[in-house]
C-alpha cells in the first residue's frame, strides 16, 4: 500500500470522528488533506509504518512569535507571544488578549488562576530611573474576559533570600524567569537563570528553580541543584519545567508527587544531559530533597533504541510537559533539531506499540527537522518550536518561527 494511500485512510479516520469532535478540533476540509500531500507525506525515517502522529487541522494561526501554549483546567487555550497572552476556545477562536510585557510562559492551577512569566520596569535605577525586571503576573478571571492581576512576582523582590541584600543593578535586569508550573496543591515552580551563581553565597543562585505556595509566598528554593557545571541534577541555564499534575481535572484525582523536568537550553556549556529528571522527596526529619534520577542511565535496549538519558539527545530544548493520563508520555521540543521527542517514563523514546502488532519494543515516534522538500513550514516540521502541551490525546506546539500552534495526534488514537 502506498504512503499516500495509507495517509488518506488516517485522514479518513479524523472525519469520521464523533460529530462533536467537528466543533472541538474545527472542521475538516478537502483542501486541507490536499495540503497535506502537497506539503509532504509521513516520512518513514522518522514516523513509523506501524504507528505515528497525524496532524489535526486547523492549525491555529496569527500570532507573532508564539513561544508557549498550555491548555487550562478551565479547557481555554493560552498561547504567549510578542502581543501578549492570547486566549482561544478549542476551535482556536481568539477571543481575547491580554497585554504583558515580555511574555514567554504561562500555565493555570486548579483554582483556575493564571500565571504569565514576562518583565515589568519599575524605577529601580540610579535617580528613579526605569529598569526591566523578570516577573510571573497572577491573573484570574481569565475565562470570563473580565480578568484581573492579582499579584505579581517580581525579582528580586520575590526570592525570599534577597531580603538582606541590595539591588544589583545590571546583574538583577539580567535575571529571568524561564519556566512555569504548578503541582496539586496550587505550588507554583518557577525556573530562573542569572549571572550570580556562587553556591556558598548567602542569597541563593541565580540558577535554580523558586517555590510559590498558593498565596505568592516564596517558601524555598530548590536545594542541591548545580548552578554551575553540568549534572544528574544541574540547573544550568533552565529553560522550561514542568511537573506531574496537569488539566484536566479528573475525578480519580490529580497526581500528588513533587517531581519534575527540567530542560537545561544554555548553549554556552557542553551539556551531555540537557533534560533532566528530578526526584522530589519529602522526610520528616530532613525535609526536602532534590535527587538525580541515575536509573535513567540504565538503558533496557530489550523495550527501546533510544533514550531520555542518551548522552548530548538534545541540541536546545526549549520545552517540556509530561502528560497527566495513565501513560505518563513527556514532550520534549527541541529548536535545535527543530523537533519533538516523546519519551515513557522510564525514559525509553518512543509511544506503545500496538496491540498484535508483534513488536515488543516502543515505537520512536519523535519528529521533525526539514521537510522532504526541505522545507521548514510543513505539517511535520517546525521553524523553532518553542512550547509544547498535552491536553485529552492531543499534543499542542507552538512553532514560533512558523507563528502557529501546530496539533498532532497519535494515529492509534483515532482507531
Amino acid at each position: 500500500m502506498g504512503k499516500k494511500l495509507k495517509y488518506l485512510i488516517v485522514c479518513v479516520a479524523i472525519s469520521l470522528l464523533l460529530p462533536s469532535c467537528a466543533a472541538l478540533f474545527g472542521d475538516k476540509e478537502d483542501e486541507q488533506v490536499d495540503e497535506i500531500f502537497k506539503q509532504g507525506a509521513i516520512d518513514p525515517n522518522l514516523i513509523p509504518q506501524t504507528v505515528g502522529y497525524v496532524p489535526v487541522y486547523p492549525f491555529f494561526q496569527g500570532f507573532v512569535n508564539p513561544v508557549d501554549v498550555f491548555v487550562g483546567y478551565d479547557e481555554l487555550i493560552y498561547v504567549v507571544d510578542d502581543n501578549g497572552l492570547n486566549i482561544l476556545d478549542q476551535k482556536g477562536t481568539k477571543y481575547q488578549t491580554i497585554a504583558i510585557p515580555g511574555a514567554t510562559d504561562v500555565t493555570q492551577d486548579r483554582r483556575l488562576h493564571t500565571y504569565v512569566a514576562g518583565r515589568v520596569e519599575l524605577p529601580r535605577g540610579p535617580g528613579g530611573a526605569m529598569i526591566n525586571l523578570a516577573a510571573v503576573y497572577h491573573l484570574k478571571n481569565t475565562a470570563t474576559g473580565n480578568y484581573e492581576i492579582i499579584d505579581t512576582l517580581i525579582h528580586p523582590d520575590c526570592d525570599a533570600s534577597r531580603g538582606a541584600t541590595a539591588f544589583r543593578g545590571a546583574d538583577d535586569e539580567k535575571v529571568q524567569f524561564t519556566g512555569i508550573a504548578t503541582l496539586h496543591d496550587n505550588t507554583l515552580y518557577v525556573s530562573r537563570t542569572g549571572p550570580r551563581n556562587d553556591p556558598n553565597a548567602f542569597f541563593r543562585p541565580d540558577n535554580g528553580l523558586l517555590l510559590f505556595d498558593a498565596a505568592g509566598s516564596n517558601t524555598g528554593f530548590a536545594n542541591g541543584l548545580t548552578p554551575n557545571s553540568p549534572s544528574l541534577k544541574s540547573a544550568l541555564g533552565i529553560s522550561s519545567v514542568a511537573t506531574l499534575a496537569a488539566p484536566p481535572q479528573r475525578q480519580q484525582g490529580i497526581n500528588t508527587g513533587k517531581s519534575f523536568l527540567i530542560t537545561q537550553a544554555d548553549q554556552t556549556a557542553n551539556i551531555e544531559y540537557r533534560v533532566l529528571h528530578i526526584m522530589v522527596l519529602d522526610d520528616p526529619d530532613a525535609g526536602t530533597s532534590y535527587n538525580e534520577t541515575s536509573s535513567l542511565l540504565n538503558y533496557d535496549c530489550t523495550k527501546g533504541d533510544k533514550f531520555l538519558y542518551q548522552p548530548f539527545r538534545f541540541k536546545k530544548p526549549e520545552d517540556c510537559f509530561i502528560a497527566p493520563d495513565a501513560l505518563q508520555y513527556s514532550f520534549i521540543v527541541d529548536s535545535g533539531t527543530d523537533s519533538i521527542y516523546i519519551f515513557t517514563n522510564q525514559g525509553i523514546e518512543g509511544v506503545n506499540p500496538p496491540a498484535n502488532s508483534g513488536l515488543r519494543k516502543q515505537v520512536v515516534v519523535s519528529f521533525g527537522g526539514p521537510g522532504i522538500d526541505g522545507s521548514s513550514s510543513g505539517p511535520f516540521s517546525f521553524k523553532d518550536p518553542s512550547g509544547v502541551c498535552y491536553f485529552r490525546r492531543m499534543i499542542f506546539v507552538a512553532d514560533k518561527g512558523n507563528n502557529r500552534i501546530c496539533r498532532y495526534m497519535l494515529s492509534t488514537d483515532l482507531e
